[in-house]
């Protein structure tokens, strides 16, 4: 068995992951990303590129690479409300930001970027077809990780401390025996695509409900992305009854869409998403660090599960790259970066089981087609309240920017874009209000 040393390895080469190393290796860590997959090409990952990490990318100097990506632009979520009405949920177009959207782009284009400007720190290395299986302790501390290596052939990386990224059903938080707290999700989704044509909208994510379902209708650059939600634990039910059977239910939810179901060519081409709504209690053991879904699975409600993690990201780079570049990081500083995001993780959580409650769990029991009616009489009556949501999904509790050591500047983005901009400026966030100096 090989052995080899880096100060940091990362678990995982999902967006936390990469964020991760390429902000610790311009603060010059030495940092080793393993990647179990031999690329970044998985469909119907999370998309969703949200406000303020379109602001990280800019800060990070890569908005002019992200810029030539293919993504579409959502800026605003409406839900159908009766006789032809759409009511405006949120609406990222009021938001005073640099990036008033969600960029829908393929997570892979994502990923490559990234890794393209993390190569480009000679600290940096990433390990693509490197599988963690367990990890090295010495004196109750994690010092390390095994892997299997492409041709089989298992290896040591011992370091100074390992982070987790490698998502809800995380290995590494497994052999740290380290266990979520579940809370209960009353759904699970299933991902396909059909085609895109002129008349469809064009920046609107708009869901569509039906008794015991709904769908979302996310517009791609060339497609049509739609996330069908129903009960949770129906996916053999669903695959059971076969295409045909799935196909009508489609368009029977979604009838403009009912000349295009026949591109789902067979069950293979519907992704189905065990949801999990999850948290642990303890991020952390001496020596390892768990981030992003590996410490706390989101549900794909508000679509903020991969921003968040990107958040965490930026927080354990700015906590831990001083100490790593001590050599020393003890768990009080493991148990900060915890403290940082503890708030904002709760606080999304929170957010999303209620809405479970209050609106995906009357729809799948048929009691209900959308909000409650209060909800949507005010967000038909005060449209500002949208712009509430919208800050709440794409800004979020408390963001977080690029820490000094790995900023970058922008060509066309003025220093005073990329000021830091916390909770307590949602009013300079939102239209009519000048941004705070």
């Amino acid at each position: 068995m090989t052995t080899e040393r880096a100060t940091c390895v990362v678990v995982g080469g999902g967006p936390a992951g990469m964020v991760l190393g390429l902000l610790l290796a311009r603060a010059g860590v030495e940092v080793q990303v393993l990647e179990k997959h031999r690329d970044f090409l998985r469909d119907f990952r999370g998309d969703t590129v949200h406000p303020s990490t379109l602001e990280l990318v800019d800060e990070l100097g890569l908005g002019d690479r992200f810029g030539s990506l293919p993504y579409s632009q959502v800026d605003k979520v409406e839900f159908p409300a009766g006789e032809g009405r759409t009511v405006v949920v949120a609406d990222f177009r009021g938001l005073r930001v640099r990036h008033p959207y969600v960029a829908m782009v393929p997570q892979w284009d994502l990923l490559d970027l990234l890794a393209d400007a993390a190569k480009e720190e000679p600290t940096f290395t990433l390990r693509m077809s490197t599988e963690v299986t367990g990890l090295v302790r010495e004196a109750g501390r994690v010092r390390g990780v095994v892997y299997r290596a492409p041709d089989g052939a298992t290896g040591q990386v011992r370091a100074d401390l390992v982070v987790a990224c490698d998502g809800r059903w995380s290995v590494v938080r497994q052999r740290a025996d380290l266990r979520p707290h579940e809370y209960r999700v009353p759904l699970d989704a299933w991902w396909f695509r059909l085609p895109r044509t002129s008349q469809d909208s064009q920046n609107a994510l708009t869901p569509r409900a039906g008794p015991g379902r709904f769908a979302v209708v996310i517009p791609r650059t060339d497609f049509l992305q739609i996330a069908y939600v129903a009960r949770k634990g129906t996916d053999p039910q669903l695959r059971g009854r076969g295409i045909e059977s799935f196909r009508h239910d489609v368009a029977d939810l979604m009838p403009e869409l009912a000349d295009r179901v026949g591109a789902i060519a067979s069950m293979d081409d519907v992704l189905h998403l065990d949801v999990r709504l999850n948290r642990l209690r303890r991020w952390h053991v001496d020596g390892l660090l768990c981030i992003g879904d590996a410490a706390h699975a989101m549900s794909p409600v508000g679509g903020v599960g991969i921003n968040l993690a990107v958040q965490d990201a930026v927080a354990a780079a700015t906590l831990l790259a001083g100490p790593l570049l001590r050599g020393a990081v003890t768990t009080r500083e493991l148990a900060a970066v915890r403290r940082r995001r503890l708030s904002a993780t709760v606080a999304v959580q929170s957010l999303q089981r209620m809405m479970h409650r209050g609106l995906v769990q009357p729809i799948l029991d048929g009691r209900r087609l959308g909000p409650p009616a209060p909800v949507l009489a005010v967000l038909e009556h005060v449209p500002r309240a949208s712009y509430l949501t919208a800050y709440l999904i794409g800004v979020g509790i408390r963001p977080e920017h690029a820490p000094p050591f790995a900023a970058r500047p922008t060509p066309g983005v003025p220093v005073a874009d990329r000021r830091r901009v916390g909770p307590s400026r949602l009013a300079s966030r939102l239209p009519g209000r000048r941004l705070a100096r």
